[in-house]
């Protein structure tokens, strides 16, 4: 991967998903991963960008006024890292991150973030389609437990194991942290 060509998404790494409402979850060491991918994103300088879920229901975790909203401080944005808005799954949706992926002449994408299926998913999709390179850590995100139409429920690993395997070879490459920092960046 190009230095200069590629940047760093955390997508909605907020104090939102630890609210009990969601159940239980893979992956605890989702956040303590992203950290180490953020601590060497800034050690080399390159372009890191946080998306934050918001919601105009006051009564949404993800509202501003709520404290779900902020993002969770083993993460907590410093100096001019840009942050992202977005209300909708997808990051691309409503916002400028294309744009400025492009102005910024960046090619190549690192995907972290909450949650698996959702959000992450939906801007992993995007940005596969959108033509950038698109790698997405697969302990650097993590999923809740889920039941389908016919109520059956599907624990937080099987949900979160589907979700890459859709993604993985026709969205982006799917790596472990450890796999990024040994293989793609040193």
């Amino acid at each position: 991967m190009d230095d200069k060509k590629k940047a760093l998404i955390m997508v909605d790494v907020q104090k939102a998903f630890d609210d009990k409402k969601w159940g239980e979850r893979n992956n605890l060491n989702a956040e303590e991963n992203i950290s180490k991918i953020l601590q060497l994103w800034r050690k080399k300088g390159w372009l890191v960008i946080y998306i934050q879920h918001t919601s105009d229901n006051p009564n949404s975790v993800f509202h501003p006024m709520n404290r779900g909203f902020a993002i969770k401080e083993i993460v907590k944005p410093i100096d001019k890292e840009v942050i992202i808005t977005k209300k909708v799954n997808s990051s691309f949706i409503g916002t400028n991150l294309e744009e400025y992926l492009k102005v910024n002449e960046i090619s190549t994408v690192v995907i972290t973030g909450l949650t698996t299926p959702h959000c992450v998913s939906t801007t992993t999709r995007m940005s596969g389609n959108l033509g950038f390179d698109t790698y997405l850590i697969s302990d650097a995100t993590a999923a809740f437990g889920l039941k389908d139409q016919s109520d059956r429920h599907y624990d937080a690993e099987t949900i979160h194991n589907v979700s890459l395997a859709t993604l993985h070879d026709e969205f982006a490459t799917i790596l472990t942290t450890e796999q990024l920092i040994n293989d793609f960046i040193k």
